[in-house]
């Protein structure tokens, strides 16, 4: 397979994105062949996307008291039929079962995971502990190009619906004196779901919440604050911007709703090194406000 026209990483990487030391899979590979690497026309060792989803199956089984000379003997048909029992006995490995079935765009195994995990610890927690923690690894694959967007696109909808659904699920109507937050994310900006996820949790606490959605035109929102006027305002920057532009966007927002507490979520660049609105709050403030 050229590597020039696959998804393809280092060991460092596969050690990365498996939780397996390098070491150790240099050893499994040289002693039990279990993968084999490919190599570039400078000779540099490169692994595959079949080759992690493998070894993450190796792992899974071997985690649950099989060995790797056993392993190693098994069929890629013994092997995917000992992986689906041992993932339907246990709701441990929760996260290299939601890698599986973004790799493989598996709808009913991520549902599966994700029940156990709300069966377990309730939505919330679920959410927090797993499924954010598991965006940022997916990050790590995107930049050694183990995911496309396509795989990416199925996991986040996946996702999204959740989050939709048990917001659904919550009282539709708060109480008169509930105060306001409104959501949104600003022009240009269109990965919602951690805003999709904020607006669930203010809802759960008894806010009233308008949520405004992607890439939402600023001189719209003047009218938006006055027709609400808000207690809370939530938006996010996800897109990379220098500090001096995010102190420009930051001062608009916050300027445009001058009542309110304004929380910015996202990777936003150190607000103690820019010049910020008295009104402004980050991420840190927000997990403390909704005690997450």
């Amino acid at each position: 397979m050229d590597p020039e026209l696959s998804s393809t990483y280092s060991i460092s990487d596969l050690e990365k994105l498996s939780g397996i030391k390098a070491h150790t899979i240099r050893i499994w590979e040289k002693r039990y062949g279990i993968i084999s690497p490919g190599r570039t026309g400078t000779n540099i060792r490169y692994y595959t996307n079949e080759d992690l989803k493998k070894l993450l199956n190796i792992s899974l089984l071997n985690q649950h008291g099989y060995k790797i000379s056993d392993i190693s003997s098994m069929s890629a048909g013994e092997l995917s039929a000992k992986v689906a029992s041992v993932a339907m006995a246990h709701s441990d490995n929760r996260e290299k079962r939601l890698l599986l079935s973004l790799l493989e765009m598996d709808e009913p195994l991520f549902t599966r995971v994700f029940a156990d995990m709300v069966a377990e610890e309730g939505f919330e927690e679920a959410v927090v502990r797993v499924v954010f923690p598991f965006f940022r690894q997916i990050g790590i694959m995107w930049q050694v190009g183990t995911i496309n967007p396509a795989q990416e696109h199925f996991f986040s909808n996946l996702i999204r619906a959740k989050i939709i659904a048990a917001t659904d699920l919550l009282i539709a109507s708060p109480a008169d004196a509930a105060a306001t937050a409104v959501l949104f994310l600003p022009e240009d900006e269109l990965h919602e779901i951690a805003l999709l996820f904020y607006n669930y949790a203010f809802r759960k606490r008894g806010y009233k919440t308008i949520y405004l959605g992607q890439s939402v035109p600023y001189e719209s929102l003047t009218r938006i604050y006055s027709i609400s006027n808000p207690a809370i305002v939530v938006t996010s920057i996800t897109n990379p911007v220098l500090p001096e532009t995010f102190a420009s966007i930051c001062k608009k927002i916050c300027a445009q709703a001058t009542q309110a507490t304004v929380y910015f979520t996202g990777p936003v660049p150190d607000p103690s090194a820019t010049d910020v609105p008295g009104n402004a709050r980050f991420i840190g403030d927000l997990r403390k406000l909704l005690g997450l």
